[in-house]
């Protein structure tokens, strides 16, 4: 028996597309499996803790958190983003209080530890040796005996995509070292492939994990059950996800029809240091995968969760929508800002496809820093596809990125202008101070200096060629650019903690009856 683990913490909106992706290789091929979701049963276990304060806020909080917690499963919620924000920063204000007396800071979003980081192998380390100090420990101790003493598991595979993660697995490993000294336990995931695909990559965990998985894991996972060539390509499965209650109004399918980024030539960019091929699925098999999993899933919304959905895929959304309209199921996902967007009739053909959002890394409002970053579009492209994706009432969550190497405030007060004078346009922002991948082509061209101290640090700090600082970046943007009414208007907008993974169902509420129940 394999058990799959999603361990704690990232935003639980949805499932993780990861395990999805091996609970289909594993089904195809009749293994058995279990699912177990640490990170919302951990999570939910932390807010039923006692809350050790009396201060108004949090015994409120408390007070009212079942429905709470209910309100955000409902779509009443999504009506008013002050009572969706009240009910988000109320749950997160009870696991903030819960972590305050072992040192923990913990959101619905990441996990804190005072003393140690997930970018030190010697922490995480720590973590393994000392799992009883993890914030979640009375959760799995409990949970993870009695689901191995029912399933009786000989292997374990735990997903870990993101830093918050990192000191929890950890954590849990050490937990079942303890208890099954002899289990097998593979790590794989994001973070994972990320640490190996650096050139100083030196396993630090020898003897505490069995296999690391650099890349997709199918065929890792598979060739333990002697099956030496699996298919390439499977379906997800979300069956064992079913019976979980993920904090959104209706489940969420999330979707990656590609690995890797089929542009792939942005400077600085993770995939492109990462050497990250592209690889997408077949759009026939695209089709075939959304049409059965809508159809078993009855998913409220669809989320691509590729780097960018390509242009064929999206054309073909746009001619043949995948059983997705016929269904009544939005969708939305990253696509990168082309000539196909700038197109009112395709636009309006992916509005009748389902799509309700994209989002679109426009980086910066000024041409120079384009070009150096090698974005491949010009601003008067972009702000043709604003302008007709507002036409055909796609929304658009826009990505901006401060303090590359060829930006300074001139350039910074160039995207302020920009963003301004497309306020009407632009329903979201995401404001972003750029990190330096540490081992990319482009790092190489700087006066680099470690960014945080740990041998597991993806990115590197830089002197910036032009004396503009993340000191000088960050008062800019506190002080003028979040300041200015119209990019202000935009932000209040913004989902707190969910951002993304919320920000569609704002807009999808606008199209449900009101006399109605509150279902799609």
């Amino acid at each position: 028996m394999l058990i799959l683990i999603h361990p704690p913490v990232v935003k639980p909106s949805e499932p993780p597309p990861g395990i999805a992706k091996l609970a289909g290789a594993l089904i195809h091929h009749n293994i058995p499996y279990g699912i177990l979701d640490a990170n919302l049963e951990g999570i939910l276990s932390l807010l039923k803790l006692p809350v050790p304060t009396n201060d108004t806020w949090t015994k409120r909080a408390s007070r009212h958190l079942p429905r709470t917690l209910r309100a955000l499963t409902q779509w009443q919620a999504y009506e008013n983003i002050g009572r969706y924000r009240s009910a988000v920063m109320d749950i997160n204000r009870i696991l903030q209080i819960a972590g305050r007396p072992l040192g923990m800071k913990v959101s619905l979003a990441n996990y804190q530890h005072r003393n140690l980081s997930p970018i030190r192998s010697l922490d995480l380390l720590k973590a393994f040796e000392n799992p009883h100090s993890n914030l979640f420990y009375p959760y799995f101790e409990k949970r993870l005996t009695r689901l191995f003493e029912k399933e009786k598991p000989s292997l374990v595979g735990f997903s870990l995509n993101f830093l918050s993660q990192a000191l929890c697995t950890f954590a849990m490993i050490g937990f079942i070292r303890q208890i099954s000294p002899g289990l097998k336990i593979i790590l794989g995931g994001g973070l994972i492939t990320s640490w190996i695909k650096s050139p100083v990559w030196n396993n630090p965990f020898k003897g505490i994990v069995d296999e690391l998985v650099c890349g997709p894991g199918e065929k890792p996972l598979l060739s333990r059950y002697g099956i030496s060539m699996p298919k390439n390509h499977y379906t997800p499965s979300y069956k064992g996800f079913s019976r979980y209650n993920y904090l959104s109004p209706g489940f969420i399918l999330p979707y990656s029809a590609s690995t890797g980024c089929y542009w792939n030539k942005c400077s600085f960019c993770p995939e492109r240091a990462e050497k990250n091929i592209y690889r997408p699925a077949p759009v026939q098999q695209v089709q075939k995968d959304l049409q059965s999993l809508i159809n078993k899933n009855r998913p409220a919304l669809v989320h691509f969760t590729d780097n960018a959905v390509s242009p064929k895929l999206l054309t073909t959304l746009a001619d043949a929508p995948l059983g997705i309209s016929q269904l009544g199921i939005p969708w939305y996902g990253f696509a990168r800002i082309s000539p196909l967007l700038a197109d009112l009739d395709f636009c309006l053909a992916l509005k009748r496809s389902g799509c309700v959002m994209l989002k679109l890394g426009l980086e910066s409002g000024d041409q120079r820093v384009l070009e150096h970053m090698q974005k491949g579009f010009d601003l008067q492209l972009a702000s043709q596809n604003l302008k007709i994706l507002k036409k055909a009432k796609i929304a658009t969550y826009i990505y901006l990125l401060f303090g590359t190497p060829s930006e300074t405030l001139t350039e910074a007060q160039h995207t302020l202008d920009f963003t301004a004078q497309h306020s009407h346009t632009i329903d979201f922002l995401n404001l972003a101070i750029f990190n330096l991948p540490a081992y990319g082509p482009d790092s190489q061209k700087l006066d680099t200096r470690k960014f945080y101290e740990g041998d597991l640090s993806l990115y590197k700090n830089f002197i910036h060629p032009k004396g503009w600082d993340r000191y000088a970046i960050r008062q800019f943007l506190d002080k003028k650019f979040k300041r200015n009414p119209a990019v202000a208007s935009i932000l209040r907008k913004d989902p707190p903690v969910f951002t993304s993974n919320h920000a569609p169902f704002f807009l999808m509420i606008r199209n449900i009856d009101q006399n109605q129940d509150r279902k799609i």
